[in-house]
């Protein structure tokens, strides 16, 4: 295997407290994502032994607002902070802040484009935090989402907009989260999106379609991405963001299955 594979604390053992889900994974030779850090305690998480493979990156703000990007600024220098504490080297964003159900708080209508002049702006955002990520040692991955199913109305939200905008900045600070769960929905070509955006990539994220649950119970093929990923010598993090169709510890061995 040349990648190495990490799962989410935040959809993986409920049942337990964050620290222990984290410790869990850590048990099972799990990498660990984790979302929001402002709520965790973070030494008790870092005194697990556990590698973390990524973390929001930010609190609250967008990329676009003269208000919205102060606050970006500012929260993802908090978060670089809070990463060093767990040693998290990837810092996650989004095209908008979503509130704790997952939508965009700043919605485009369904028939609204992007603002003219938003994307130039949104590119010179990314810009100021990849120099951030660049300062502190950490790289800043901006996520691609689904509007159909989970993230309506999130602006820049598709593969192809992460995409423009990552390679635009062109900067190691600045990488995709490139969750192929999302791409499918909203676009597909699964594999040829993996051959474009490889230059660009800072981890990849799956999930199955539908239901958001692990691989092999859905429509994806992922022991044929990750055929893929070993031709195109990918050596980063696939990290598992699916809720268990059943019990955590069988969605975890069907992940490692579909990768091994």
């Amino acid at each position: 295997m040349t990648f190495a594979l990490a799962a989410s604390a935040e959809m993986l053992f409920r049942e337990l407290p964050v620290v222990d889900r984290v410790r869990r994974l850590h048990e099972l030779d799990f990498q660990v994502e984790i979302w929001g850090w402002s709520t965790k305690d973070l030494p008790a998480l870092a005194a697990t032994g556990a590698t973390f493979s990524s973390m929001t990156g930010y609190l609250s703000g967008d990329l676009t607002t003269t208000d919205g990007i102060a606050e970006l600024l500012r929260t993802a220098e908090l978060s670089i902070a809070a990463a060093e504490v767990i040693d998290s080297p990837r810092l996650n964003l989004h095209g908008t802040g979503l509130d704790p159900d997952g939508l965009p708080v700043r919605p485009l209508r369904p028939d609204e484009e992007v603002a003219p002049g938003d994307r130039e702006r949104a590119q010179e955002t990314l810009a100021r935090l990849a120099l951030l990520g660049e300062r502190h040692g950490r790289v800043f991955t901006l996520e691609n989402l689904n509007t159909a199913v989970d993230h309506p109305g999130t602006p820049f939200a598709r593969a192809e907009d992460t995409l423009a905008l990552v390679s635009a900045v062109d900067s190691p600070g600045l990488r995709l989260n490139l969750d192929l769960y999302h791409a499918q929905i909203g676009e597909g070509n699964l594999i040829e999106l993996l051959r474009r955006a490889l230059p660009w990539v800072g981890e990849i994220q799956v999930a199955d379609v539908p239901g958001r649950f692990e691989p092999g119970t859905g429509e994806i093929r992922y022991p044929a991405i990750a055929a893929e990923l070993r031709t195109l010598g990918y050596e980063g993090v696939v990290g598992l963001e699916a809720w268990p169709s059943g019990d955590s510890e069988t969605a975890l061995e069907r992940f490692r299955a579909s990768f091994a």
